[in-house]
């Protein structure tokens, strides 16, 4: 490891103090998983944040999890021979959906798992990529090959959304011409 970033509200300090002794101990970011770390049953989960990253990257460094980016959207939405399935639920998928992707709910999806052509790559998205990834172990243990997509719908959606505000940017006191 080479250095850790996070964001979020409450705990980053413990998580960096961990992260950053991890560092300095030269330990492997697929370590983090065995990392004993204290805590509080009201307040926190058994497995910390930093095991629980630790346990996504020993998944990808192993091949358990594979994934797929964003800059692979173009090539795979072209893709006939693969199918793309978005896990949240209806009522997210309806806020908000990448282009030609079917819907088909993390919880429902064991009942509807025949509506998932076998033989082709299963190419997966949720929110933030923990129902898509719980959609791939599922897949995968009923013969499927999957592909979880890193960073979920939140990240794309940001992204694009960003990505169109630049090009609608201009400099003050310049005429906008499109």
């Amino acid at each position: 490891m080479l250095g850790a970033q996070i964001i979020g509200y409450e705990g980053v300090d413990k998580r960096i103090d961990v992260l950053a002794t991890a560092i300095h101990a030269g330990l492997k970011a697929t370590q983090l998983k065995d990392l004993d770390l204290a805590y509080a049953p009201p307040y926190s989960s058994a497995k910390d944040p930093v095991n629980m990253a630790g346990f996504m990257i020993d998944n990808i460094a192993k091949g358990t999890l594979k994934q797929w980016h964003l800059e692979d959207m173009d090539k795979i939405s072209k893709d006939k021979s693969a199918v793309l399935l978005d896990v949240r639920t209806v009522d997210e998928f309806s806020r908000g959906h990448m282009d030609g992707f079917k819907n088909i709910p993390v919880d429902e999806l064991r009942e509807r798992i025949n509506e998932i052509e076998k033989g082709k790559p299963v190419y997966l998205i949720c929110q933030s990529g923990l129902r898509s990834y719980i959609a791939s172990r599922i897949l995968e243990g009923n013969g499927y090959e999957t592909y979880n997509f890193s960073g979920g719908f939140r990240f794309y959606d940001a992204v694009v959304n960003d990505r169109a505000l630049i090009e609608r940017a201009y400099a003050c006191g310049m005429d906008y011409k499109k």
